[in-house]
């Protein structure tokens, strides 16, 4: 499973979120995260339909097929449990 997360410096959610993934992906090493700054990764962007509603958090299985996105601030607690429920996809 791999995240994609997009935010931008603008972003009041991106700001309160970013803290909360680094004690995510510090306590899951196993998982791939990684992110795309929606005003200077504009392919990324495009490819996977992001607007302005930062942040976005695309969740990919291990064929790189999108199976859940999540958009604005969600607790570790929520992140956490989406997580483990799909870490074998």
């Amino acid at each position: 499973m791999k995240v994609l997360k997009f935010g931008a410096v603008w972003c009041p959610g991106c700001l309160v979120m970013k803290p909360r993934w680094k004690e995510i992906e510090e306590e899951n090493p196993w998982l791939k995260t990684e992110y795309y700054d929606f005003d200077e990764n504009k392919e990324m962007v495009d490819r996977y339909h992001i607007d302005k509603n930062l942040p976005t958090f695309v969740f990919l299985d291990k064929n790189e097929e999108e199976f859940l996105r999540l958009q604005g601030e969600h607790s570790k607690k929520e992140l956490v449990k989406i997580i483990n429920d799909n870490k074998d996809k």
